[in-house]
């Protein structure tokens, strides 16, 4: 079984993309998912730190009605999925199960309400933070306004834990990291993050973090950015200039996704990012999870490909149709096929179920 825990598609639905069609140049739709042999993933909800909390709850729900009218309109292939009960049953029926996980907590406002309501919609998993602090808790790109969870933070994680829905600790910074740990009586996860001792980004997470996981139970997804894989992506100032331009040209993009020539300008930026800037790939990618299993143990890793919210891929992992190629380098390093199905898919549904019965 393949599922991956951290997908930013829902954003492609508000920039127009039709999931039941193979379309060029995108990371994810569900012809690329069938071809990758991909059983489901957590679509998330992701809304940018710079929002207004009004705002936000509204393109949350916005985002949340795309994936389920993308699911109606494809029902032979995909279906908004709430269980990994209900994912073993349409894996049965070679349909997709499409989760759907919240990135950053600003659409709940500061609300239990809002947040037991986004569950009730579907939403199986909260991103406390994205790229900012926020009312719910400090993040790893600032980590300077509660030194952790706020107080209305320690309501939000008792809350989820009573609901079953998983608190994820990708994005949030260090001390948020340990007071979710400390407190949650649920395993915690961390769906989209790699290994801090491999990379040094902040966004990673360290090996103390990793073991801690593991003790609790919990999950973390590689994530496949190269700028959590190596610290030596884009290190040559033509590249960087290069990253910095393609971020105005997506940015365009985003502001008028129906305007054909911002859609051709942003789809040869991408060409010139792939040709142009040295990536990190399968290898750095089975670095970090090997790094990973030895950390948290081999129960508790996974794959959180970060993709449709990435500008840049792995190279050799384009879009999610070429996963193959990191099982057979798994294989090649020695893992066996049922440490593989774990890896690929099985801990995910397995920390989800263990989330649940926490619950009851």
């Amino acid at each position: 079984m393949i599922y991956d825990s951290h997908m930013d598609t829902p954003s492609q639905l508000i920039r127009l993309r039709n999931l039941g069609i193979d379309n060029t140049h995108a990371h994810v739709d569900f012809p690329k998912m069938k071809a990758g042999n991909v059983d489901g993933a957590f679509f998330a909800l992701y809304t940018p730190a710079s929002m207004a909390q009004d705002s936000a709850t509204r393109y949350a729900l916005e985002m949340l009605s795309a994936v389920y009218d993308a699911a109606d309109a494809n029902s032979d292939l995909a279906a908004v999925t709430f269980t990994p009960a209900e994912a073993a049953e349409n894996r049965e029926k070679g349909i997709l199960s499409l989760f759907i996980g919240m990135e950053n907590g600003s659409p709940i406002q500061e609300s239990l309400a809002l947040l037991r309501t986004f569950y009730r919609l579907g939403v199986s998993y909260l991103t406390l933070t994205h790229n900012g602090d926020n009312a719910i808790a400090d993040a790893a790109s600032e980590g300077k306004r509660w030194g952790g969870l706020s107080p209305f933070g320690r309501q939000v994680v008792a809350e989820m834990n009573a609901l079953g829905m998983m608190i994820d600790l990708s994005h949030a910074s260090d001390q948020t990291f340990w007071d979710c740990i400390r407190l949650s009586q649920a395993p915690i996860v961390a769906t989209h993050s790699s290994c801090r001792a491999l990379c040094s980004h902040r966004r990673n997470l360290t090996d103390e973090m990793l073991q801690a996981l593991g003790e609790k139970d919990g999950y973390v997804g590689i994530n496949f950015y190269p700028s959590f894989l190596s610290d030596d992506f884009a290190k040559k100032p033509e590249e960087a200039a290069l990253l910095e331009e393609a971020e105005k040209v997506e940015a365009a993009f985003i502001k008028e996704p129906g305007n054909p020539e911002k859609v051709k300008a942003w789809q040869k930026m991408q060409d010139r990012l792939n040709a142009e800037v040295w990536r990190p790939g399968v290898k750095e990618i089975a670095d970090h999870i090997d790094h990973a299993v030895k950390w948290a143990g081999i129960e508790h890793v996974g794959i959180g490909s970060d993709y449709d919210g990435i500008e840049i891929t792995p190279a050799g992992l384009e879009n999610i149709s070429k996963l193959g190629v990191l099982w057979d380098e798994l294989k090649r390093r020695g893992y066996s096929q049922s440490q593989i199905d774990l890896i690929s898919g099985g801990n995910l549904m397995a920390v989800y179920e263990r989330v649940l019965s926490c619950s009851e």
